[in-house]
């Protein structure tokens, strides 16, 4: 008797896993937002407030609020995500690339992998759990 193959059925989740990553990672984004916009749940440093209003970081926590809520719901996900990878892109080379090249001296960690992150969202799609798979089932049913 053979033991069955966990890794070919792991690979089948593959679709349901991009949806979880999607959710997950929204759902960090936003509250990179709402610091910026609201002071939640902790304010921005150095004295703990929000950003400027009409400030590059108040722009930042709109994009990352509201785009971040649209991408956890799976809604308009392919251009949302290709419009927030932009974001962070600049955001690299605007504050964390002129202080090194490195992203570990920089802090510019999260800045380059969202960027990577919501432009793989921006080719690949939300995955099944997501309004986008809904809004596709309804408007193109599958046919027989």
């Amino acid at each position: 008797m053979t033991a069955p193959n966990i890794v070919a059925k792991w690979a089948g989740w593959a679709p349901q896993l991009r949806s979880a990553l999607r959710i997950v990672a929204a759902f960090m984004f936003i509250l990179a937002g709402t610091v910026k916009l609201f002071a939640f749940p902790i304010g921005m440093p150095p004295n703990g407030s929000t950003a400027p209003l009409l400030s590059e970081f108040w722009f930042a926590g709109v994009l990352e609020t509201f785009g971040g809520g649209l991408l956890f719901l799976g809604l308009f996900t392919r251009p949302v995500a290709f419009l927030l990878s932009g974001e962070m892109a600049v955001g690299y080379f605007q504050f964390a690339f002129p202080v090194s090249f490195w992203p570990v001296v920089n802090n510019g960690i999260p800045l380059a992998l969202y960027c990577f992150v919501w432009l793989y969202f921006s080719a690949a799609g939300a995955g099944p759990w997501s309004l986008d798979a809904r809004r596709e089932k309804r408007y193109h049913p599958p046919t027989p």
